[in-house]
């Protein structure tokens, strides 16, 4: 029941946060037409960093208490991180060399 809760939980997380950050996010889009094309990849940074603040942070005040909770390694934490700014900063240059 717990590993249940903790997924819908999960669920909820992504939805909520990931939404919030797109609606952030697609504003900035919008300002410049070449980039609405490429939007999709500032929507792969949202849940990869997403997937970065859960399993370093989040995981551990949820309902799942079992043996496979630990943090992602700093080396791998930081490339994701620094993955997600280039995919959010992507369209812009890619809008601008397409164009």
């Amino acid at each position: 029941m717990r590993t249940l809760l903790e997924q819908l939980r999960i669920i909820i997380i992504f939805v909520l946060l990931g939404g919030l950050g797109w609606a952030i996010i697609e504003n900035i889009y919008t300002i410049n037409e070449a980039t609405e094309g490429y939007s999709w990849l500032s929507a792969l940074a949202i849940l990869v960093l997403l997937f970065v603040l859960y399993r370093n942070k989040l995981q551990f005040s949820g309902w799942y208490q079992g043996d496979g909770r630990k943090k992602l390694p700093r080396n791998v934490s930081i490339t994701l991180i620094f993955t997600s700014i280039m995919l959010i900063i992507a369209p812009f240059i890619l809008g601008s060399l397409l164009s």
